[in-house]
């Protein structure tokens, strides 16, 4: 039934909305006249029911029913995590006046 539907891969670009995730999708493509090959980039609002994307996560979208406005497209699965180290203020402040 849901065979036909398209399946995109991107990066987050943004996570600041609620239960929704901004994704960057980059296509490589052959220029119509020069026949160099030219990186072009779209980016896609998608449905994140739980929040569980974070910025700079690898994720596949799909397309789904409008969700809003401008939301097609629906986190199916994060392929990859990407982990940053967290800080606090208080260890960045320790860490300066530990090396001077």
């Amino acid at each position: 039934m849901f065979e036909n539907r398209k399946l995109l891969e991107g990066r987050v670009v943004s996570d600041k909305m609620d239960k929704t995730v901004v994704v960057q999708v980059v296509r490589r493509t052959p220029h119509p006249l020069y026949r160099r090959i030219v990186t072009r980039s779209k980016r896609y609002k998608a449905h994140d029911a739980d929040n569980s994307c974070n910025m700079g996560d690898l994720v596949r979208i799909g397309e789904f029913r409008p969700t809003s406005k401008e939301k097609r497209w629906r986190v199916v699965e994060i392929m990859e995590k990407r982990h940053v180290a967290e800080l606090q203020p208080s260890e960045i402040t320790a860490a300066n006046t530990d090396s001077q």
